[in-house]
């Protein structure tokens, strides 16, 4: 048995992996997909204190308090920060990092370091009458979709678990100053289909930073692939359980 934390990206909760969840769970595998401060469950915490750090601490204390070794750690997008400084963190517990369509960050990097075009989402929150909070992206037309997901009911559904994102999370930067975290091995899973114009993604090198070939798969679907393609990606990640 195999314990996954599954941690979703910016905007989203946790309630985004119930299509993979019980598919992991009938493998024989311990699942755990928390809502990060300011979303899901968690929603009243928002605020303008709330930053990456903070959901870093987030994970940091789900895995001590609960236990959890040898867990299979998966950030979504915005999420390969927050893994990032978690295995950071805690590099003993911690047996695979797996980059689910996520930013991918060097020490001392911020989400506008990986991603430049968050910038923009940083300048039109500060316009606005809420500058520390920056609203879900909006819906365009297909293939894009809502982060990806283009059938209606389930954009429907999605549209429920969203909340906004604050600014701080695309500022703080992450840690990898501990060369345990080095040893931890990597999977990089990328969805192919309907990347939004600006959306950069940095090209993964050959040789993992623990001296393994680097290991890259891909999925023909839009961003939100735990909606789109819940069979297909439990399956890639039913490969390192």
């Amino acid at each position: 048995m195999s314990t996954y934390l599954l941690v979703h990206g910016a905007w989203h909760s946790g309630q985004c992996w119930e299509r993979v969840v019980p598919l992991l769970a009938s493998a024989g595998h311990r699942v755990l997909a928390p809502s990060l401060t300011g979303y899901g469950d968690k929603a009243h915490l928002l605020g303008p204190e709330v930053g990456l750090d903070t959901h870093v601490d987030d994970l940091v204390s789900l895995i001590t308090d609960q236990g959890l070794t040898d867990v299979i750690l998966v950030g979504h997008s915005y999420a390969g920060l927050v893994i990032s400084s978690v295995a950071n963190r805690l590099p003993d517990r911690i047996a695979h990092l797996v980059y689910l369509d996520a930013m991918v960050p060097q020490d001392d990097e911020s989400a506008v370091d990986v991603q430049p075009v968050t910038q923009t989402l940083i300048d039109h929150a500060e316009q606005s009458g809420t500058p520390w909070r920056i609203p879900p992206m909006p819906e365009l037309p297909p293939p894009l979709g809502l982060f990806g997901v283009t059938d209606p009911a389930d954009v429907a559904w999605l549209r429920t678990m969203l909340s906004d994102h604050p600014v701080l999370c695309l500022q703080q930067p992450v840690r990898l100053d501990n060369p345990a975290v080095r040893t931890v091995s990597r999977t990089h899973i990328h969805c192919v289909a309907g990347v939004p114009e600006g959306i950069e993604r940095r090209p993964v090198p050959a040789i993992q930073p623990n001296g393994s070939p680097a290991q890259v798969w891909e999925l023909q679907t839009g961003h939100d692939c735990m909606i789109t393609m819940p069979a297909e990606l439990t399956e890639l990640l039913l490969k390192l359980g």
